[in-house]
């Protein structure tokens, strides 16, 4: 059975990806080091995850980059990268129940009441922007006050003092309608708040479409092919990850908004749009050697390569309901992991690009662009891509503006009072029952006989 912590996937990439695991032995700073390294790996083409053994003024070391390689999260699930969304799709949706641990190491140490500060935890500041220190890998766990079924799920924590933190529950998504139904009650919503989680508990939580009865743990067994543990906090019964490194247990206050923001957000602006919850922590529960993660904000692949992967599946799944020609969908990362959605299709009548894209809208209300493209175009290669776009896209036939509608908050072209734009489809298929230009291909034993001759020639593609 696959190891369902932290330090189990370490190990993993550790063993068998010794590359893609970089340990930074001099002391860095928490103000801006720790994103910024990622940031540098990144500009030279790499994703590893980063080990950082002294933070100065800490005594807990911080691993951060653990979602942003696709070769390492597809490791995890066991598949080649190529299969990564499809994988993520089917194992979604097979649910599978927990097991309940009597005990957890995240119990080994019990800090309360006036000895709780969360200023000892070395929280990074990623960005000069930001207003605060932000926990960027926290996995807030609440269950709704009406069903008792339980989510779990990020969302932004900023740094406010000894016992609290601000959020921005800007997602809109179940954190957000627990915490008004709470709020119709004139109730706190109870919460935990885990650090230090198995990539595959973070692809889980951001798995959106699924039964009102079923619960994300449920989601993360099915992903690991195995029942996900959790044990149980002191806070109103929650279950948390048996694996986790730190717990922090409190409520989200009701009735109380506080300034929170500016933050480094993933569609790569500051962002100043929040709905200003408020969470008090009561107790922390941690290992007695804790590893701080934290995830790697802004546009880093770390803060949104799992978000573009479980987009990816669930407008796949939803696609092939109705359109079984639909071959792969594609949400590239330099359309910041959510926006931009490109699908690939053999197209056998007209009207099909226009469908897919609007149930690709229709899924997954962040994205804001679909691109329709043919099977013989690389969805993965956005040169490729944009090249079916300028050469296959007549403007006044295969564009659609669909005014009004509901947008991500976070997205600064969204309307600033109810958050909705316009979105916009395009159909880069070529038209069926007429000839087209032929497409230049390079046949793949001609690719071959070349890439001999330069190996001969001793130069490195």
């Amino acid at each position: 059975m696959t190891d369902q912590s932290l330090r189990g996937f370490l190990s993993m990439v550790e063993r068998q990806f010794p590359d893609e695991f970089v340990r930074v032995k001099e002391p860095v700073r928490r103000e801006l080091d720790i994103t910024s390294t990622v940031f540098e790996f990144e500009r030279h083409g790499r994703s590893p995850v980063v080990y950082y053994e002294k933070v100065e003024g800490f005594s807990m070391p911080v691993v951060t980059n653990t979602t942003g390689n696709r070769r390492l999260l597809a490791a995890a699930l066991g598949v080649d990268p190529g299969e990564l969304a499809v994988a993520f799709k089917d194992r979604c949706q097979r649910y599978t129940k927990v097991d309940r641990a009597g005990d957890a190491p995240w119990q080994d140490v019990v800090i309360e009441g006036d000895d709780v500060d969360l200023a000892k935890l070395p929280i990074p500041l990623h960005f000069g922007v930001d207003a605060a220190p932000y926990i960027t890998a926290g996995q807030i766990i609440a269950r709704d006050p009406v069903t008792g079924v339980d989510t779990s799920g990020f969302h932004r924590l900023m740094l406010k003092g000894r016992n609290r933190l601000g959020l921005s529950l800007h997602s809109r998504r179940r954190m957000y309608e627990f915490h008004r139904r709470a709020e119709e009650r004139n109730e706190p919503l109870p919460a935990a708040i885990t650090l230090g989680i198995h990539p595959l508990h973070y692809m889980g939580s951001m798995a959106y479409h699924y039964p009102p009865d079923v619960r994300k743990y449920e989601i993360m067994g099915g992903l690991f092919g195995a029942p996900y543990r959790v044990a149980r906090c002191k806070t109103a019964d929650l279950e948390v990850a048996h694996g986790a490194e730190i717990v922090i247990e409190g409520e989200i206050l009701n009735g109380v908004r506080e300034p929170e923001g500016p933050f480094g957000e993933f569609t790569g602006y500051a962002s100043y749009r929040s709905t200003q919850n408020v969470f008090v922590a009561k107790r922390i529960q941690m290992r007695k050697d804790p590893i701080f993660h934290s995830v790697a904000s802004g546009t880093a692949a770390d803060h949104i390569l799992v978000s573009s992967i479980s987009r990816e599946g669930e407008i796949f799944n939803a696609l092939r309901r109705n359109l079984p020609n639909v071959r792969a969908v594609h949400v590239p990362l330099p359309t910041v992991g959510a926006m931009m959605a490109i699908v690939s299709m053999k197209k056998t009548a007209e009207g099909q690009p226009q469908q897919a894209i609007m149930a690709a809208l229709g899924t997954e209300f962040y994205v804001k662009c679909v691109v329709v493209v043919d099977e013989d175009v690389d969805i993965f290669n956005l040169s490729d891509v944009m090249w079916a776009v300028i050469t296959r896209t007549r403007a006044d036939k295969d564009i659609v503006l669909v005014p009004g509608a509901m947008g991500a908050i976070l997205d600064p072209t969204s309307d600033p009072t109810n958050y909705t734009l316009t979105k916009v489809g395009i159909d880069a298929t070529k038209p069926t029952g007429k000839d087209w230009a032929e497409r230049l291909v390079i046949p793949d034993d001609q690719r071959a006989r070349v890439r001999a001759i330069i190996e001969r020639a001793g130069i490195r593609l």
